[in-house]
């Protein structure tokens, strides 16, 4: 990759964590989608700043060949032109290459839920004799009751928790903060998790995180990924139903079950958009209809 684009993409980069105030999961994505197709243009004699459309055309053209899904390469055209406007904004291109480029049509898939009896049963599994059993039942109380990510899950400081006021202060993407109510599950956990397991993890290091490793550091979204389909197989469920937001997926759509409206779920999730919230309506409905015909004498 030439120097010139490793420092086009770096400045642009910069730009968007302080400007757009992007995740740093986003801008790792967009870092490897322009570097894959830095290299590309190089091994053909081009770099970023002269691409035009037929170049990332092709290059579209062979990640297709290749195997890349729609969804990988939606990502890329993402990336693509918010890179491209950045460089228009700077004066550094006269045009977008990126502009005419169609985005893939991607297949709408709804979220996997857990069943109720499922939820609970995941809950129950972890061995709350100790420390690392006790810690791992509160992280997953406090990702179903408050409909976390699991960035914001493994991210979150000690400091995020007011147990007396019953709430959890949570920076969510583009750096929104939103408070969510504490259920009386989730307190009690919390709190047995504060008192008996975070001191025996954390040992004599000082760390700011609320969930700790026996290392005294926080557990990455691959260790909590591998923890939860360990959990699951020890409970009886199938770990394929198992997603790595799953428990966020089941609070979504249980509470949408009993009764809560559009808006409020939007709130507590942090979406930006209602939109976003509203493919939750759509689960709700499968659901109906599986039971319809399961249970109706003419379903």
């Amino acid at each position: 990759m030439r120097e010139a684009d490793a420092a086009a993409i770096e400045a642009f980069l910069d730009s968007s964590w302080a400007e757009a105030g992007l995740s740093r999961q986003t801008l790792a994505s967009y870092r490897r989608d322009l570097e894959g197709l830095a290299r590309w243009l190089d091994g053909r004699g081009g770099g970023l700043a002269g691409a035009d459309r037929a170049c990332l055309f092709d290059y579209f053209a062979a990640r297709t060949r290749d195997g890349y899904k729609p969804r990988s390469n939606a990502r890329l055209l993402s990336a693509l032109r918010a890179f491209y406007a950045h460089a228009l904004r700077r004066g550094l291109r006269k045009d977008d290459p990126s502009a005419l480029l169609e985005a893939p049509k991607l297949d709408r898939a709804l979220p996997k839920a857990l069943p109720e009896s499922q939820v609970e049963a995941l809950l129950a599994a972890p061995d709350t004799a100790t420390p690392d059993g006790l810690r791992d039942r509160a992280m997953l109380e406090l990702m179903y009751a408050c409909g976390l990510r699991v960035s914001e899950l493994v991210g979150l400081p000690a400091t995020a928790v007011n147990l007396r006021q019953g709430v959890l202060r949570i920076s969510g993407k583009g750096g929104r903060e939103r408070l969510v109510p504490l259920g009386e599950e989730a307190q009690h956990w919390l709190q047995r998790y504060l008192d008996s397991a975070r001191p025996v993890l954390a040992g004599s290091r000082a760390s700011p995180a609320l969930f700790l490793t026996p290392g005294g550091e926080p557990p990455t979204r691959q260790q909590f990924w591998t923890l939860v389909k360990r959990l699951a197989a020890a409970a009886g469920i199938d770990p394929a139903r198992i997603s790595p937001h799953g428990l966020r997926h089941s609070f979504a759509t249980h509470l949408l079950n009993h009764g809560a409206d559009l808006r409020t779920l939007q709130m507590l999730l942090g979406h930006s958009s209602l939109s976003t919230t509203q493919i939750y309506t759509l689960v709700a409905r499968e659901q109906l209809k599986r039971l319809h015909q399961r249970h109706h004498p003419r379903g």
